[in-house]
């Protein structure tokens, strides 16, 4: 019996070995492989004798290739294939059809496009036998693989690149700075494809690279950032060990040497000499120095300080951070005529500090100054004076004396002022030329304890130099006020006390202000000292108690008593004053709690107190008022505004909202008003538009002095103005005429008998209702001339 399955297997397993042998006569790879592929035909020809009616190869291979040109992958064969028989082989699967084809006569299977692992490494397809004339099938379909060997047709690649990297200078051989990577798309497990060799192209002598770990390291001692900064290294990796026909890929690494503290701080020169005026103001820089470093950042940084010199108290170093220079600066006044010169010895020292270095990071260097004479101002010869003065001292007593002098070697003149500013009420005043100040108006210590003001010194040759000094004087007291109650007593006193008993205890105050302190004495005045009913205690504590002896106060009786008390100090000379404690007599419980201290609680028997009586009171005189005036007013108001005379009757025209109803309508209108034109102060509101042709008023007086042309005009003005008020149609008679106008009467009555002339047409032009009226007037004359 034969193994069919193990005869595949040995079948496949010598076509590998046949290529390998193939290969290694330095035969072409596409030669080899076609040999395989026959040799696996024929074995796969004898196997499908021994079991089946026709064969293929379970798996193809076939190498990865670019084209054009078809190649043949394999043959297929079936015992059915005899001639006699018309069958036809049919492939399907990956890429059938389009990648691979097969010939439906022979079996023959090619590739008939790029064939590429790194896309697509094998390929799954199905193979059938049917018949050629009604394509039914011959033979049940098989599955088979086509797989895609790999050749050597990608270079390696640095993905990652390119590269940046950093190691601290000085860095010791061997130091690893970085790694780099490269990738290859080829197959890593056939053959040599993949496996990758590193070494430098460029970069030597300064680094190295391992081969095979990509591992970049430091080749040369000593490296220094102040001499090179910057490295620019080439890497190549060759694919196929490194082997001649390999691959190869580049990639570059910027290597970046930081910096490490191992330079030290250095003066560009040893001795640095300055000039300083001596007014220069504390604080104030005076000069630079600079030491500078080759170190960079934080290495870079220097301390300044002064490690010797004379009077090193009068100047101090700063280190400026921007700039790292050394700013000499003024720590107390300078003065040329005490000290012309100073010499410093000043250090820079780097604040970090490598102590694998073992060199001195620091330097030192010289610093000569030389102090400029200045005009200066006056000095006082105190900043601040304190001087005294009694509150009652007079006008013109001597404060106290300010001195200052000019520090110069020319010693000009000081002449002395009063700042303004801090003596608005020009209480002092200072004598120029010996700084004298004297009172200028009297103090009072009660209103102000403490005068500051400001005194400036003037040199007489130069203006400019002004000095300034504050005084503080302070107002000495005087026993010049008299005590007084510290506040405004008023005591209540039960009705029901007992004699002995503390009415209110009282206490005085007192402006003045004595070193010895307050002492008050308290007594009643001399008519009071053999008062019956009150007495005083002393406390001892510049207090007293006001005492009741006897227990017979009533209320009806005297209802407020008055205690006038007499305070004196203890002052030189003693002041006094008599203070007057009110006494209330109150009606108290038994536990001696106030709780009325008026009469009226004896009259009101139903409790009301005297307050709410009043407000009752008031209430009621409120409604009275009220009443009295509503009547007055009505009164008034029933009463004509002018007393009705026959002699004294004005005409006045009177509008209203009313359409008139002829001469007989003497309803529509208020005939007081027409007695008294002054009295209309109302406004009516107007419906339409204005007429555009008007009248001139004409004169008229009326009597009593009342100017009804005055009147008129003001009513025909608003009349006139007002557009939303409309033309009234009708005119109101009246059966009165005013006197003394001399411009006739103003009524209508005798219009038909008079003689005017008067042309009424323009009547019609104001719409239809004075159309009318105009039409009434225009016939009134047509019976006149008839």
């Amino acid at each position: 019996s034969i193994d069919y399955h193990q005869l595949n297997i040995v079948i496949v397993c010598m076509s590998w070995l046949l290529k390998y042998r193939v290969t290694s006569q330095s035969k072409s790879l596409q030669t080899g492989s076609t040999a395989l592929l026959r040799g696996l035909v024929e074995g796969q020809r004898i196997l499908s004798r021994a079991k089946r009616g026709w064969v293929w190869n379970q798996m193809f291979v076939l190498e990865e290739f670019s084209g054009p040109d078809p190649i043949l992958v394999g043959r297929l064969h079936t015992d059915l294939d005899v001639g006699s028989t018309p069958i036809k082989y049919v492939l399907a699967g990956e890429g059938a059809g389009t990648i691979f084809a097969i010939n439906e006569i022979t079996g023959d299977i090619h590739a008939m496009k790029r064939l590429d692992r790194e896309e697509k490494a094998e390929y799954t397809l199905t193979a059938q036998v049917t018949n050629r004339d009604t394509d039914q099938p011959l033979e049940p379909p098989s599955e088979f693989i086509i797989k895609v060997q790999d050749i050597n047709d990608n270079p390696p690649q640095f993905v990652e690149g390119p590269y940046r990297a950093s190691v601290p200078e000085t860095s010791q051989v061997g130091t690893s700075v970085t790694r780099v990577t490269a990738t290859d798309a080829d197959d890593p497990v056939y053959g040599n494809s993949a496996k990758l060799v590193y070494s430098i192209l460029e970069g030597q002598p300064y680094f190295s690279i391992d081969p095979n770990t990509a591992i970049i390291k430091i080749a040369l001692h000593g490296m220094d950032r102040e001499m090179r900064e910057e490295y620019l290294v080439v890497i190549q990796a060759k694919d196929m060990g490194g082997h001649m026909g390999g691959l190869s890929g580049t990639t570059t690494v910027t290597v970046t040497l930081t910096d490490v503290n191992d330079n030290p701080p250095k003066f560009s020169k040893s001795l640095y000499e300055f000039v300083i005026p001596e007014d220069l103001a504390i604080g104030q820089p005076g000069g630079k120095v600079k030491a500078n470093d080759r170190d960079i950042g934080e290495n870079a940084k220097s301390t300044y300080n002064i490690i010797d010199g004379d009077e090193r108290d009068v100047f101090e170093i700063t280190t400026d951070a921007q700039t790292q220079e050394g700013i000499l600066r003024l720590k107390k006044p300078l003065n040329f005529e005490t000290k012309k010169s100073y010499t410093l010895k000043v250090e820079a020292a780097n604040i970090r500090f490598d102590p694998n270095s073992g060199a001195p990071f620091k330097d030192t260097a010289t610093v000569k100054i030389a102090v400029e004479d200045s005009d200066e101002p006056p000095v006082f010869s105190k900043p601040t004076f304190v001087l005294q003065v009694d509150e009652n001292a007079p006008i013109n007593t001597v404060v106290g004396t300010v001195t200052a002098r000019d520090p110069d070697v020319t010693g000009s003149l000081v002449r002395y002022f009063i700042d303004r500013h801090t003596d608005l009420e020009r209480q002092f005043n200072v004598n120029v030329d010996d700084g004298k100040i004297t009172l200028a108006k009297p103090l009072d210590r009660e209103t102000d304890m403490w005068h500051n003001i400001t005194v400036t010194a003037t040199e007489i040759r130069n203006h400019s130099q002004i000095s300034r000094a504050t005084v503080a004087i302070r107002v000495l007291d005087i026993n010049d006020n008299a005590p007084e109650f510290a506040t405004e007593y008023e005591a209540f006193l039960c009705e029901n006390g007992k004699p002995g008993q503390v009415i209110q205890t009282v206490s005085a105050v007192d402006k003045d202000d004595p070193i010895q302190g307050h002492y008050f004495e308290y007594r009643l005045i001399p008519e009071m000292l053999n008062n019956p009913n009150f007495t005083i205690k002393n406390n001892g504590d510049n207090s007293i108690s006001v005492l009741a002896k006897h227990d017979t106060f009533r209320r009806q009786k005297q209802e407020m008593y008055f205690l006038p008390i007499i305070v004196t100090d203890n002052g030189n000379p003693p002041m006094s004053s008599t203070n007057t404690l009110t006494i209330r007599v109150c009606g108290c419980s038994r536990e001696g709690i106030v709780q009325s201290c008026n009469v009226e609680a004896y009259v009101l028997p139903i409790g009301l107190s005297m307050g709410a009586l009043i407000a009752i009171l008031a209430c009621i005189i409120l409604l009275l008022v009220i009443v009295v005036l509503f009547v007055t007013l009505r009164r008034h108001k029933n009463k004509p505004l002018i007393i009705k005379d026959d002699e004294d009757v004005r005409e006045n025209i009177i509008r209203y909202d009313d359409e008139g109803g002829g001469e007989e309508d003497t309803e529509a209108f208020d005939i007081a008003t027409l007695q008294n034109p002054d009295g209309i102060n109302g406004y009516l509101p107007r419906k339409d538009i204005k007429p555009d042709l008007q009248f001139m008023p004409r004169q008229s007086s009326g009597p009593n002095g009342v100017d009804v042309d005055e009147f008129i005009n003001v009513r025909l003005h608003e009349a006139d103005n007002d557009p939303t008020a409309p033309p009234y149609d009708s005119i109101q008679i009246y059966g009165y005429e005013g006197r003394g106008s001399i411009a006739g009467s103003l009524s209508s009555l005798e219009t038909a008998s008079s003689d005017s002339d008067q042309n009424y047409d323009y009547l019609r032009e104001w719409g239809p209702r004075f159309r009318r009226l105009g039409e009434l007037y225009s016939v009134g004359e047509s019976d006149k001339e008839t």
